[in-house]
């Protein structure tokens, strides 16, 4: 039961969410609900990242003001690290214990493992982009709470939403290059900034956010929730389309989540190694969530329509829109079902998009020639989506900004 201490969103659609539930709780071999860990994702709804929070209350000061952190000094402080910042004036002390936090790596982690993780997430490649985009990130659009939030920043409407979308999978990317996660590499600083961003977001929408009904902005149960969608959703989903994911393949993936979960100061009991073990918190967290919003059908129409004319580029423009349009409706009728496909307004189409991607999932995966093409397959991939997007500009995350 639901208490007091809890949001209203938490468990509010029970029936809806334990309907959707159905493949996932066979997954994750879920037999009853942990009532603990439902009581345990209900208080996650109002704890944030307390680091994350001191730092944003500096890095929203004044520049100049005592204490305050810039995005300029937050970029150069997570090159040079925590001992180039030690004894100059102008680094604040909340930054410098920022740092130190990244770089304290937990006995934890395994840099080999970390290194397999990251291999075999890129062997991916274009399945990993599609489950990220229409499981995981237009998924997620299916209960309230973060996509209200999304709504109400901006962050995925309008002009900004594809060039947010392509951000978020230029972060993937980068996680998914060999040496980019070790203290200080690009992926490193990249995740050190997302963090700091989650924590400015959580800080300035909070005074006018509705925490009774969504809990806080940017939360620990909605940071558990999308870091699921990274690691265990995305291995569950590129099976769907014909990949063979090991057992050791999956133990390396979600371990770099795992180092990666903790870089973005999730709580470590919502860190785990076993990817069952991540189904089963996921499948928690989607009992535990709120009914479809407003902002679902928006941000998801919006998000079709923009990778609709991310295609409108090359030479037969018209008919690559199109076949775009169609193979995302298709595999979007899939993964998220007829029901989610009434509620986003979108029309339901027949899977053959599966079909012809299975079979080329064949030809790259169980053969000789196709496996030994995989990694660079997943680089071309990766830059053809940014190339698409952002032309000769640069993602804009991770970057040094002008104060």
């Amino acid at each position: 039961m639901t208490t007091t201490m809890f949001p209203g969103r938490h468990r509010a659609a029970e029936e809806r969410s334990e309907r959707m539930g159905r493949t996932l709780k066979r997954v994750a071999k879920v037999e009853d609900l942990d009532e603990e860990l439902m009581d345990r994702l209900g208080r996650g709804f109002t704890e944030k990242d307390q680091l994350g929070s001191r730092l944003a209350k500096a890095m929203r000061k004044r520049k100049g003001e005592p204490g305050s952190v810039t995005h300029r000094q937050l970029s150069e402080a997570l090159e040079i690290g925590s001992a180039g910042l030690r004894g100059r004036d102008d680094a604040a002390p909340v930054l410098i214990e920022y740092l130190e936090t990244l770089e304290a790596t937990p006995d934890w982690v395994d840099w080999d493992r970390i290194a397999r993780g990251q291999k075999a997430y890129l062997r991916f490649g274009q399945n990993a982009a599609d489950v990220l985009l229409q499981l995981s990130l237009i998924g997620g659009y299916r209960f309230g709470g973060p996509s209200d939030l999304l709504v109400a920043t901006g962050g995925l409407t309008g002009g900004t939403t594809l060039r947010r979308l392509a951000e978020t999978q230029h972060w993937a990317m980068k996680l998914s290059l060999p040496g980019g996660l070790d203290p200080h590499g690009e992926a490193w600083r990249l995740t050190g900034h997302v963090r700091a961003m989650h924590a400015v977001v959580n800080d300035s929408m909070e005074p006018q956010w509705d925490v009774d009904q969504w809990g806080l902005p940017i939360n620990q149960t909605d940071l558990a929730s999308t870091l699921g969608l990274f690691d265990a959703v995305v291995l569950l989903g590129v099976r769907v389309l014909g990949v063979p994911v090991s057992r050791q393949e999956s133990a390396d993936i979600m371990h770099v989540w795992r180092y990666v979960g903790w870089l973005l100061g999730v709580d470590d009991d919502m860190l785990v190694e076993r990817e069952r073990e991540r189904h089963r918190i996921n499948y928690h967290i989607l009992q535990a969530q709120a009914d479809l919003s407003e902002a679902g059908p928006q941000l998801t129409q919006a998000l079709v329509q923009a990778h609709r004319d991310r295609h409108r580029a090359g030479p037969l423009p018209r008919v690559q829109a199109w076949f775009a349009y169609e193979r995302l409706l298709s595999m979007l009728t899939v993964f998220l079902g007829r029901e989610s496909m009434r509620e986003f307004g979108l029309p339901v189409r027949p899977p053959w998009a599966h079909f012809y991607i299975a079979g080329l999932n064949t030809l790259r995966y169980r053969t000789p020639f196709g496996r030994a093409r995989l990694e660079d397959w997943g680089r071309r991939v990766y830059a053809r989506q940014e190339r698409e997007t952002f032309g000769t500009a640069k993602a804009d995350i991770g970057r040094p900004k002008t104060d």
